[in-house]
């Protein structure tokens, strides 16, 4: 599976601590959020990395997006305006378990400050550990497994006909939101690799990756 790690500025110096995590699972990580050497003045905030969010799991460069914010909150409601993402808040082990299994989502968002102390490190490798134990979305309790998949493709329908499609979000997007996340190197550079939507890809490098921002 491939991962990408999107958090904001307010969380820039919890990002090593996602990607360490995240690795001890074995899979392929692209780090695209606010660093410690990033600069706090003018950061990347919830509303752009929620975007970029869509963005990402709409061109299909990646299967999954971990994002975040001070307290989780605002990135899941960003992420959520956008077609194709299914995003849960989650902050143990026990939540990510039961959001991989019952809503078999593609992107997360955490708790990054709030209540981030002594061992947070560890929540976070243990939170990873139960979130891609299990194939995403067998369900739980199994029973309820058949349930579960046909709400699941019901939402994805539904997200479908309640968002617009992500190339006229972009169309009318405000523009300094734009430049702030195709100014963004580590995410400009993603977009650039290999994409399973390459339509949406083209639109994106001939429209806003050329300078004409």
């Amino acid at each position: 599976m491939k991962i990408a790690v999107i958090n904001e500025v307010s969380a820039r110096d919890k990002n090593a601590y996602i990607i360490s995590a995240i690795k001890k699972c074995g899979h392929e990580v692209v780090n695209v959020g606010m660093t410690e050497k990033d600069s706090a003045e003018n950061g990347l905030t919830y509303i752009h990395t929620g975007f970029m969010a869509g963005i990402l799991l709409n061109v299909g460069v990646v299967d999954f997006v971990v994002g975040g914010c001070g307290t989780g909150q605002g990135f899941l409601i960003s992420a959520m305006q956008y077609p194709e993402v299914f995003c849960g808040l989650i902050e143990s082990s026990l939540d990510a378990w039961l959001f991989s299994q019952i809503n078999g989502g593609n992107c997360i968002s955490l708790a990054l400050n709030k209540g981030f102390g002594w061992a947070g490190d560890k929540n976070l490798e243990y939170l990873f550990e139960k979130l891609f134990v299990d194939e995403l979305g067998l369900g739980y309790p199994k029973e309820r497994s058949e349930s579960q998949r046909l709400s699941r493709m019901t939402l994805k329908n539904i997200s479908q006909s309640a968002h617009k499609p992500m190339e006229e979000i972009l169309s009318i997007m405000d523009k300094s939101i734009i430049k702030a996340i195709f100014a963004h190197k580590p995410f400009t550079d993603l977009i650039k690799a290999n994409c399973k939507n390459k339509v949406l890809q083209n639109i994106i490098l001939n429209n806003y990756m050329r300078g004409n921002l």
